[in-house]
């Protein structure tokens, strides 16, 4: 039997600027991104549609779920197989092309660029090969039609491991 899980959350637009959206510049794309109980996400579109560059953008909050999915899997994944992650930070970097039209785009790509800090030394090879374990699982990384490549660094005592040979 497959079990299903269900996420809710609320889009709230906080940016009618006493005009509403009578024109496309009457308006600002400002929104709080809302789930209960939770800290509501200041967020708006990419500066480069009109949006507010202190805020979060969609693109931008994609790719911090990719980011995210990947991360805790392999942490699952490394606490299971024997490798002490005591340290894990990723910067994830996107895409997005626009169509010929100038209209609409898509994300064509999102790299993962985890540094990864363990233990032990011994276990640094099988830290990097980790990673290749997690498109199998991450739920978002399934969910999307783009490519997700990971670039990792390994770290041991805050030094890079060698890299494969």
């Amino acid at each position: 039997m497959s079990a299903t899980h269900t996420y809710d959350v609320a889009v709230r637009w906080t940016g009618n600027l006493g005009k509403g959206t009578e024109n496309y510049r009457s308006y600002s794309r400002a929104h709080d991104v809302v789930g209960e109980g939770k800290p509501a996400i200041a967020a708006s579109a990419d500066p480069a549609f009109r949006g507010d560059r202190d805020r979060w953008n969609p693109e931008e909050l994609l790719v911090a779920s990719v980011a995210q999915c990947h991360m805790l899997w392999y942490l699952h994944f490394c606490s299971t197989e024997g490798v002490t992650v005591l340290a894990y930070e990723d910067l994830a970097h996107a895409v997005m092309t626009m169509d010929e039209s100038g209209g609409g785009g898509r994300i064509t790509e999102v790299v993962l660029r985890p540094e990864v800090t363990v233990a032990d030394a011994a276990t640094a090879e099988k830290a990097r090969a980790l990673h290749g374990k997690v498109p199998a699982v991450c739920f978002i990384a399934r969910s999307v039609n783009f490519p997700v490549r990971h670039e990792p660094v390994i770290r041991t005592g805050g030094a890079p491991a060698p890299a494969p040979r």
